[in-house]
């Protein structure tokens, strides 16, 4: 994040989302006022409210805290009308058996892309960059790549005015190094992440549109370098396209 919000609500969601990305292991004060950029007592008190309504929830033995029970209520609900893991869930499986490497569905949500779901191929190492509820910004990680790739140039454009990657990324996500990858992806027609976020821990995906043409998920698969030599890639490739293209036929009316 850029900059803290500055509304209440903003502060809230930002606090949400930020611990969403924690939520295996939970977080800290100080972690999610660093994630935020919002000083360490305003988090605390946002937390504690929040924690007061059940959408927050702390573990008294060690002070970490983790998306709490009202959310999981609340996002039942709301899964009656947005989620589509049930669908993608046999991609990604079939995915990692045809592959043997790690399989993966994000969503795009705002400025960044959240993976929902996971399943492990038979290949016996594996990369861990990737778990359920982790958080990247368009752009790093190869589902956001792509899902920045599908955008409009002036959604890009507006994406890169606002978004300074390389302040936390490294010069590898420089906005003119960003760029060059959109134009390989959008010849391709899906993303390579080359060991950017970790040595040696290589991504490909390709993106799944709504039903407006919106890049709104994307399918992955990941694993070490040597599985993503150059003459595999074409292959991982194809396989990621005709499952994205199966899933958006499915996620459209009259699919």
């Amino acid at each position: 994040m850029d900059s803290p919000p500055g509304d209440v609500t903003g502060r809230i969601a930002a606090v949400l989302r930020a611990l969403s990305g924690f939520q295996q292991r939970g977080a800290t004060t100080t972690e999610i006022a660093g994630a935020t950029e919002l000083a360490r007592p305003t988090t605390h008190r946002l937390l504690t409210a929040l924690d007061a309504q059940g959408y927050v929830d702390r573990d008294r033995a060690n002070g970490r805290w983790f998306l709490g029970p009202e959310l999981y209520l609340l996002g039942e609900v709301a899964a009656q009308r947005y989620d589509v893991t049930a669908l993608a869930r046999d991609s990604v499986r079939r995915l990692a058996e045809a592959t043997g490497e790690s399989a993966f569905f994000s969503a795009h949500r705002g400025d960044e892309t959240v993976c929902l779901l996971r399943e492990d191929g038979d290949f016996p190492i594996r990369s861990f960059v990737l778990h359920e509820g982790a958080r990247f910004p368009l752009g790093v990680v190869s589902a956001g790549l792509v899902v920045l790739a599908m955008l409009t140039d002036a959604e890009i454009d507006a994406y890169f005015a606002r978004t300074d990657l390389a302040a936390r990324w490294g010069e590898e996500h420089a906005q003119d190094a960003v760029r060059e990858r959109i134009d390989r992806t959008r010849r391709s027609g899906y993303s390579v992440n080359p060991g950017l976020v970790v040595e040696d821990s290589w991504g490909m995906a390709a993106a799944v549109f709504d039903r407006h043409g919106k890049p709104s998920w994307a399918l992955t698969i990941t694993g070490v370098e040597s599985r993503f030599r150059s003459n595999r890639r074409p292959h991982l490739g194809a396989l990621l396209l005709k499952e994205a293209h199966l899933l958006t036929k499915q996620l459209r009316p009259g699919g």
